[in-house]
């Protein structure tokens, strides 16, 4: 006699409690199965950070013979330890998943890299202008700079941002993209720049005179270099004066251009009111349509009147 079958269960009968100890006993063996491989895995990256490391090293040796600025050596060492942990953690992830192949991963890693890219676009845009800001052979660390109206010395360049000490004290920390897409004026890339000033004389003045005056007057400041020449050049009729544009050569650096400044105009005026030379105020000349009464006491009346 056959026995009758079994009832086939329903959503009623299904024990969660069992299902759910499967599993757990079902992850429980593949964990234990996958353990040789996780094992084998950490040791790989425990070796590629050992690797790093040590290229790291050789690397910092190697630019360190080098007249290679100093942040072109960090992006050198940043690029050799990126690389050998990007190739350390593919080997380990082939490892603990055998199914990974090196061309799904790279694969993977590019269409990750453009959904990344998409999102943190200015983030990227501030790492590439930071290499190329890198790389370039001007604006070095103690260049004083001046763009989008920032002036100051440049302390620090990173992958991202570049950290501008202002005059005043204060620190700026810049985007890199902004200085790599705009004009940047570095004042101290020479070690003498050329400095001007305005000085004016009187119209009566014999201006060979005033302007031979001038320029010994410049000529005998100190820190002045005398070799790249001073120039005194009469520049324009001005309301009440006639104004000589004088160019001289000093220290690059805005501490200098200041006390180089300083010094001229002092020896100037000297030397101009040595030699009995007028530097003149504004003239005023006022035109009345009617005449104006002279000698007569304020309140007293005009007889003519």
């Amino acid at each position: 006699m056959l026995a009758a079958p079994s009832p086939t269960p329903t959503p009623d009968t299904v024990d969660p409690v069992g299902t759910l100890n499967h599993q757990l006993v079902d992850m429980g063996q593949q964990l234990i199965k996958a353990l040789p491989s996780i094992a084998i895995a950490l040791v790989i990256l425990v070796i590629t950070w050992a690797v790093a490391r040590m290229a790291v090293k050789i690397a910092d040796r190697v630019t360190g013979r080098t007249k290679m600025r100093p942040s072109l050596q960090a992006l050198v060492e940043t690029v050799v330890k990126l690389a050998i942990w990007i190739v350390g953690l593919m080997i380990a992830a082939i490892v603990v998943i055998p199914s990974l192949t090196p061309a799904s991963l790279v694969a993977g890693l590019g269409i990750g890299a453009v959904a990344i890219g998409f999102a943190f676009q200015d983030i990227f845009e501030n790492f590439l202008a930071g290499v190329l800001i890198m790389v370039r052979e001007k604006m070095r660390i103690g260049d004083v700079i001046q763009c989008e109206g920032i002036i100051g010395k440049v302390e620090h360049i990173t992958l991202r941002e570049t950290h501008v000490r202002k005059l005043s004290g204060e620190v700026t920390l810049v985007p890199n993209s902004i200085l790599f897409k705009n004009p940047v004026e570095i004042l101290t890339d020479e070690v003498k720049r050329r400095h001007e000033v305005v000085a004016g004389v009187s119209y009566d003045t014999d201006l060979d005179h005033a302007a031979d005056v001038i320029r010994k007057a410049v000529e005998s400041v100190e820190g002045i270099d005398v070799e790249k020449g001073v120039d005194v050049f009469a520049q324009e009729f001005n309301s009440s004066s006639i104004d000589f544009n004088v160019r001289w050569w000093a220290g690059s650096t805005p501490r200098n251009m200041w006390e180089s400044k300083d010094k001229v105009v002092r020896a100037i005026k000297r030397a101009l009111d040595d030699a009995g030379i007028e530097i003149p105020f504004p003239y005023i000349t006022h035109t009345f349509k009617e005449r104006v009464p002279l000698g007569e006491k304020v309140g007293e009346a005009n007889p003519n009147a």
